[in-house]
């Protein structure tokens, strides 16, 4: 009678395999909205359009240095007045909802705003 040998083949268990999840850090993600432009709303370029509202690169770089400032201290939705005019910007979306011009924030509510920011 002919003999069998049997020869098992062993393989080591696979080593588990770890995923590189990058690290997104408070630092990285504060960088990556400061990076960010504001922008505007249909409704708001409508509203600075019809209304004859300008807006200098000065006026409109302290808008955005001052809207990342109330996104640090955890604004949502801020009015933002400035000499000429008034706007509605949502600080955590980056977008400028409304804009009016100053003679027409005479005896106007404003509503579902939990900061203010007064440029003048």
């Amino acid at each position: 009678m002919e003999q069998i040998r049997f020869n098992p083949i062993h393989t080591p268990p696979a080593a588990p395999v770890k995923k590189q999840v990058k690290q997104s850090g408070f630092a990285d993600k504060l960088q990556q909205v400061i990076g960010e432009e504001l922008k505007f709303s249909r409704h708001a370029n409508e509203r600075l359009s019809s209304r004859n509202i300008q807006i200098s690169q000065d006026q409109w770089q302290r808008v955005t240095d001052k809207i990342n400032e109330a996104d640090s201290k955890g604004v949502k939705d801020s009015l933002v007045l400035l000499e000429q005019a008034a706007l509605i910007v949502s600080v955590k979306n980056r977008t400028v909802i409304t804009a009016m011009d100053k003679k027409d924030l005479q005896d106007q509510i404003f509503t579902d705003i939990d900061g203010t920011i007064i440029l003048e």
